[in-house]
Formats: structure tokens, C-alpha cells, sequence
């Protein structure tokens, strides 16, 4: 049981014991309404209990307040109780309290600091999808880290959690990268053809061409210009679709379901496709009218500054026509929360995408994340260009000089509402002044420890590659550790610290806010270091040896989760 359920049930006994009596006069129990103090001078925990209830009690908070301390059952995990202000009460615990969430660490492992959550919670949480006409941009990379870790998060608290790539593979851009794949393609082939402003210019566009050469040589070169930009769109659709799938992959960042915006375009045996459904659906509900030969939406009754066009005069579909198919498609399938995370640059595009939902009876169910820039520097300053091809920096080259774990870590630094300046030598180093290597450090360095207690047999096996290091400190930890003697100061603020991770994830969850992970890792990390430089773990008293050993296992066990909430690696050698 968690420390604080425990204190909760304190506190309310305390309250049902004082109602029984008649010392307070109450219909029935109220919430403990428990908080952590800023100050630990103030205690470990804080209840608000006396100052709600005055009103109901019909007494003063402090008068309150007393009737629930003097009602407080004897127990072995308050160490004492004030009443403070005008009646807040401060609870101190004793170092036992603390020494209950070891042992729940290393029993419950990779489940500790889990939540569960009450009532519909099944969301689709959608990401990174970027066109397939080019590389990654630095920002997709934010959007796959921050879209990775929230999905994360949420499941740790309890969520059911859906992750969806949507694929812009439809409309006017499509058609445009087969076009510049073919003026490359003439070009290299020697012809003087110019490359028209809608294209795309990029290097990446000259060597599809050149694959496609090396492939099939001039065969396209007199076909019909029309056969030849369908062919070498698809062509180059797929291998973009290809490298997005790889680099994502290498990330770290997997989908349940990569979505072709093509499908929502597609007949069924009705002849209706699912934007057909999904503007029926409006329809029904009377927000859709004509006017100019075109077809509106009425978005202006959900708080949009003006109706919406989804179908033009010539019978051509807007972008936003792709939007209003996709999410009908997505609460059909059954969620009950749509979470979607964009760019700063579509902040325009929210209030119309909230009155689509609203439109067909979903008010409140679809949710934007947007991301602020990513700016890139090195050594402190501004980095423009690629040294390699002259041109925007990609994602994948970050990912190749820094590695996946430091991007990951500076991509979840900050909130997604706050700009990330992003220094690639600051990302590359090794030592201490890099945050994530300070953490991961930290977590080899436990490892480090628990090997050496092993006995030889046992470490061997372990480097072999025949037990895991989670069976390694079972040989080293006996079953029945005595904790009592775990009261220092810097191993009970281990202890308090390990024992905030579930309400951290439950926060970070309903915040969208998986950057708290970054500050929780770094700060345990520190409190770890702080610990092993004022307390030596193998020491000749075996029941103080073992205990510490069974506080470290906690503690690279609680690194261990927070660091895959970011999914960045926890090493166990550096």
C-alpha cells in the first residue's frame, strides 16, 4: 500500500472516530485532502481537511483539526502531528513509512508507481505525421519523442492507449513529388527541363531519380508525362514511407497503426466513401448547406470564427475535408479520447477541428498538443545547415551524431509549449554536464555495485548472459531483509523520492507533461550520488549491507521505469 493511502485511511478513521463520539458533528467522512508540503520543515504531508469542513462541522479549523489528532489511532508510521495556521495539519512520518516502498519497488518492478484509472479511458493519441515527400525535419523528431513518451506515461496511469502515424498521402503535394522526381530525372539524363515552384527541390528528390535510373535507365525518358509522374510518385512515395518507418523504428517510436489518408477516399460497395459517411453524419445533424455551388460546414455554431468549406464550387475537396473524415473515422472506431499533436504553426486549425467533433455529438473529445520549435545549435551557436548535403539539418542526422537516448532526452526536456534549444556537443558528451549520462551514470553505477557483491559463480553467470541482473540481486538481497536500519538522512530522501512516482506519473499523465520525468530521473539520480558519496554500501555489518543493497535495487529499479517512460535506455554498464 502506498504511503499515502495509508495516511489516508489515518486521517479518515481518525474522522469516523471523532463523528461516532459526537466530537465533530458530520453527515459523513470527509476526504483526507492530503498534499505535499513545499517545505519539508512543515512536515512530510499535509492534510486541508480541517479548513474544508468548517463550514459543514460548524466549528472553527483548528478546533477541528484537534478533534482528528486526538483521534489518530497509535501507529508506526507517523513520527509526529502539528496543527498549524488556522488549522492545517503536518504530518512527520518515521523512517519505517519510507522503508515499506523498497520493498514495493523490488517486488512490484516495472508495475511500481502504476495507476489505475476509473470511467471511459481509451485514448487515440496521433503523432509525428509528417508528409511522405521528404526527410524528417528536427521538429517531426520532437513530435515522435514527446508523442512516445505521453503514450508512455498515460499507460503507466492507467490508460488505454492507441498510437497512430497519419500518412498525408493524398491530394495536390503527392502529385507534385512525382513531378519533381521526373524533372530530375530528365535532368540527369541530360535533358534541360526546369524544376517548377511547387516542387520539391531538395537533394533527396536528384537521388530517387538517380535510383530509378540505375533501375530502369532512360526507358521514361519520351513516355507520357502523365504515366511517368504516377509511376515515379508512387515509387518515391514508398521509399519515403520506407525511410519514415526505419528512422522511426531506430527511434524507438512504434505504432499501432500507420493511417493512409487514400483509404478515407476510397469507395465502398455502397459507392460511399468514408468522407461521403463522415459529411452524412453532419448532415444529419443539420450543420452542412450549400452555397455558391459549394458545400459548407457550419462551424461558426461551435465557436469558429467563419464556416468551413469542405467540398469547393469544381468539386474539389478541401484539406480540412481529409480532417473531418479522419476523426469521424477515429471515434467510430470506439475512443474515447482523441489526443493529436501539431506543430505551433496549426494553432489556427484547433477551433474548427473541436466543431467537427462537437458537430456529431462529441464536444471535448478531441485535444491538441501543440509543439513549440526545436532550435538547433553547437557549441552555442546556431546551427542552419547540414555540413554533409548543404541543406536542413534532418532528423536522422541529429539521431546519428548524438544517439537516440541524449535526442530523446533534449527533445523531452522542456514542456511541449516551450521552445527547446537543442546544443548537439552539449547532447554528445559524456560526463556529468550531460543530463541523461548523469542518470544513466547513476543507474550503471547501482549495477556496478550489485555485481560486485555477487559471488563469483553468480557474476559469472551474469556475464554470460545466463541470469539477468534482476536475479543476480536475488543471490545477493535476502528474501527477508531487514529495512529497520535504513534511517540516514540520504537514504530516507531516496526513499521519499522513490515513493512520489506514482502520483508524478499520474500528474505528468493528466498534464500532458512527460517532461516532469526528465527533472524526476535527474533528481533521484542525484539523490542516489549524494547517497553513495556519504553511505558505503559493502560493509562488514551484513544486515546494514544488505539492506542498503535492497535500497539501491529499489532505486535502479525506479530509474529504470521513469527512464523508459522516456524511452531512453537504462545501461547497466558505461
Amino acid at each position: 500500500m502506498q504511503i499515502r493511502e495509508h495516511l489516508e485511511q489515518l486521517v479518515e478513521g481518525a474522522l469516523q472516530a471523532a463523528i461516532d463520539d459526537h466530537t465533530l458533528e458530520l453527515d459523513e467522512v470527509p476526504e483526507a485532502a492530503l498534499e505535499r508540503p513545499r517545505d519539508l520543515a512543515n512536515g512530510d504531508w499535509a492534510s486541508t481537511v480541517a479548513l474544508r469542513s468548517a463550514k459543514l462541522a460548524h466549528k472553527a479549523p483548528r478546533d477541528i483539526a484537534q478533534a482528528i489528532v486526538d483521534h489518530l489511532p497509535a501507529n508506526d508510521h507517523i513520527a509526529s502531528v502539528d496543527i498549524a495556521g488556522p488549522g492545517f495539519i503536518n504530518i512527520k512520518l518515521t523512517p519505517t513509512a519510507y522503508q515499506g516502498v523498497v520493498a514495493e519497488a523490488r517486488e512490484k518492478g516495472a508495475d511500481f508507481g502504476k495507476s489505475t484509472v476509473d470511467g471511459p479511458n481509451y485514448i487515440n493519441i496521433e503523432y509525428v505525421s509528417a508528409n511522405p515527400t521528404g526527410p524528417f525535419h528536427v521538429g517531426h523528431g520532437r513530435w515522435a519523442a514527446l508523442g512516445d513518451a505521453t503514450a508512455r506515461v498515460l499507460r503507466h496511469a492507467g490508460y488505454r492507449v492507441y498510437e497512430e502515424n497519419y500518412i498525408n498521402d493524398h491530394g495536390v503535394q503527392m502529385d507534385n513529388f512525382g513531378e519533381s522526381v521526373a524533372v530530375r530525372y530528365q535532368q540527369l539524363l541530360g535533358r534541360d527541363v526546369p524544376m517548377p515552384e511547387s516542387c520539391y527541390a531538395g537533394g533527396y528528390v536528384k537521388d530517387i531519380a538517380q535510383a530509378i535510373i540505375d533501375e530502369d535507365g532512360d526507358k521514361w525518358l519520351d513516355a507520357d508525362p502523365d504515366e511517368r509522374r504516377l509511376n515515379f510518385r508512387e515509387r518515391a512515395y514508398a521509399f519515403e514511407l520506407s525511410e519514415q518507418h526505419r528512422i522511426l523504428d531506430e527511434f524507438g517510436t512504434t505504432f499501432d497503426m500507420w493511417f493512409s489518408e487514400r483509404t478515407l477516399y476510397v469507395k465502398d460497395e455502397n459507392g460511399k466513401s468514408q468522407v461521403d459517411y463522415a459529411i452524412d453524419a453532419m448532415r444529419e445533424k443539420g450543420y452542412i448547406y450549400e452555397k455558391d455551388g459549394a458545400i459548407w460546414f457550419k462551424s461558426t455554431e461551435f465557436g469558429d470564427d467563419k464556416d468551413r468549406v469542405l467540398i469547393k464550387g469544381n468539386g474539389e475537396y478541401t484539406y480540412f475535408t481529409s480532417d473531418v473524415a479522419y476523426h469521424y473515422n477515429k471515434m467510430q472506431r470506439g475512443f474515447d479520447h482523441l489526443i493529436d499533436l501539431w506543430g505551433a504553426d496549426h494553432h489556427g486549425y484547433i477551433k474548427r477541428c473541436e466543431a467537427m467533433l462537437a458537430a456529431w455529438g462529441y464536444p471535448g473529445a478531441l485535444e491538441v498538443m501543440l509543439g513549440q520549435l526545436v532550435n538547433l545549435f553547437r557549441d552555442g551557436k546556431p546551427v542552419r545547415m547540414s555540413k554533409r548535403t548543404g541543406e536542413m539539418v534532418t532528423f536522422e542526422e541529429v539521431i546519428d551524431e548524438v544517439g537516440v537516448d541524449s535526442t530523446r532526452w533534449m527533445m523531452l526536456s522542456r514542456s511541449s509549449d516551450q521552445t527547446i534549444d537543442f546544443d548537439i556537443e552539449v547532447a554528445k558528451k559524456k560526463d556529468a554536464s550531460n543530463p541523461v549520462y548523469y542518470v544513466q551514470y547513476a543507474h550503471a553505477r547501482i549495477c556496478s555495485i550489485l555485481r560486485k557483491a555477487a559471488s563469483d559463480d553468480v557474476r559469472a553467470k551474469y556475464e554470460a548472459g545466463d541470469i539477468t541482473l534482476d536475479e543476480l540481486a536475488k543471490t545477493v538481497i535476502p528474501a527477508d531483509v531487514d529495512l529497520s536500519v535504513l534511517t540516514e538522512p540520504s537514504e530516507i530522501d531516496l526513499m521519499r523520492k522513490m515513493d512520489t512516482l506514482q502520483e508524478l506519473v499520474a500528474g505528468a499523465a493528466r498534464d500532458r507533461a512527460a517532461f516532469r520525468l526528465t527533472h524526476y530521473s535527474q533528481d533521484l539520480a542525484g539523490l542516489f550520488h549524494a547517497f553513495y558519496g556519504n553511505c558505503h554500501v559493502i560493509v562488514d555489518d551484513e544486515k546494514l549491507q544488505a539492506a542498503r543493497l535492497a535500497l539501491i535495487d529499489a532505486t535502479r529499479i525506479v530509474l529504470e521505469i521513469s527512464l523508459g517512460l522516456l524511452g531512453i535506455s537504462a545501461p547497466e554498464k558505461m
